[in-house]
């Protein structure tokens, strides 16, 4: 999805508190950017201890999100939930909390859950970060995306969604980097495997958000958010379409082989900006939402060999005139549907009908299911990932035949 925008003030407020959020510390350049007599800053360094993390606008990459005391950086929030239908109190606990457990970003995307960990993409650092409970958050690889030795001109030159196949490995959607690329272990200094890069001979746009099948294909979404301008008619787009695509053998690609460009296979492409991708239970149903201009959320039949049928709209919420749109997407066990979209994340029975929406304090992006149990909802949500236990686990990323 497309990152909100940001203003160019140099001050950012994190739990009320007032911070500079600049790679140089020096007494000279806080007077300067703030124009306030350095005794006044000195002042507000000795009683507001910070961190430097970039939630503001700024052309350094923004470093870790870290605590000397990680406990801390984990605050509640007040918990507001929009309920539609009283099913919904059979997956909100009476006494759920939403909780921010890292903070400081400007755009987070992709979540997923592995071992005791949650990885996360923060796209305009061109980072992956790793947050790990009591121990905080760190840099896990930097750059993640784009690597080309030209400024790359736009605002989300990092990695998009993220997924891990049935062994284990993590799957990225390379966004800027324009490609489906899987790392062979949590080594980030090996080199990754590009699954695909283009379609039929022309590079795909910038893929967003994937999600692979029982049988080791791969399915993902490919609007132009990662393109420097993230419009139709920028000069570097080849494909007139913004499509949902599969790759039939991704997981039985070989380590460190070329691209498998000749298989992949071109899905839907009427929808203007796919998004969000998820398989129901059971693999009958593949559902895709679409950001802008129509919010919307479709249903399609999944065939024996894996291609698409029946398209269906489950949702409109184009009208919707809160912040957000239909973004990234997760099932759980019992096959409701959690997306990001307007106001927060919304939860949809698996017939489509709207159950309710988990108000969030700022424009979700993303989602996934974790713990050891799977029933902790995390949200990357623009500058903070935040967290909420729910009664029903969410399904294995993987499902099994």
């Amino acid at each position: 999805m497309i990152a909100p925008e940001f203003g160019s003030e140099s001050l950012c407020f994190r739990s009320g508190t007032a911070q500079a959020w600049s790679a140089d510390l020096t007494s000279q350049r806080l007077v300067m950017q703030f124009r306030m007599p350095y005794p006044l800053l000195l002042m507000g360094a000795m009683l507001a201890p910070c961190t430097i993390a970039a939630g503001c606008k700024d052309s350094t990459p923004a470093p870790a999100a870290t605590t000397s005391n990680p406990a801390s950086d984990v605050i509640a929030v007040p918990l507001k939930v929009d309920k539609l239908d009283p099913s919904l109190d059979s997956i909100i606990p009476a006494d759920a909390k939403l909780e921010r457990v890292t903070t400081g970003y400007k755009w987070v995307e992709g979540p997923v859950w592995t071992g005791d960990s949650l990885y996360f993409a923060e796209i305009p650092s061109n980072s992956i970060r790793k947050w790990t409970p009591g121990q905080g958050a760190s840099i896990w690889l930097q750059p993640s995306g784009y690597k080309g030795s030209t400024p790359y001109g736009g605002p989300e030159p990092g990695t998009n969604g993220m997924t891990l196949d049935v062994q284990g490995r993590l799957t990225v959607a390379g966004h800027a980097q324009r490609d489906v690329l899987r790392f062979e272990s949590f080594d980030p200094a090996q080199a990754a495997t590009v699954l695909a890069d283009s379609y039929e001979g022309k590079r795909f746009n910038s893929p967003n958000d994937l999600v692979y099948k029982s049988d080791g294909s791969l399915y993902f979404t490919d609007p132009p958010y990662g393109l420097p301008t993230q419009h139709d008619d920028d000069p570097l787009k080849q494909l007139k379409w913004n499509g949902v695509y599969r790759i039939p053998h991704a997981l039985d690609h070989t380590p460190g082989a070329p691209p498998d460009n000749q298989h992949v296979q071109l899905l839907v492409k009427d929808l203007t900006r796919p998004n969000g991708i998820a398989f129901s239970p059971g693999e009958k149903y593949l559902y895709v939402n679409n950001s802008e201009p129509k919010k919307i959320w479709m249903r399609y039949t999944v065939k024996p060999d894996g291609t698409l049928g029946d398209p269906k709209l489950l949702y409109d919420a184009t009208k919707d005139p809160r912040v957000g749109g239909p973004d990234g997407m997760k099932v759980d066990v019992q096959g409701n549907i959690y997306s990001a979209g307007p106001g927060g994340v919304w939860i949809f029975s698996p017939e489509g009908k709207p159950l309710g929406t988990i108000d969030v304090p700022e424009r979700v992006g993303n989602l996934t299911f974790g713990g050891p149990d799977r029933k902790t909802l995390y949200i990357a949500a623009s500058s903070s990932i935040y967290r909420i236990n729910v009664s029903i686990a969410g399904l294995p990323l993987v499902q099994t035949k």
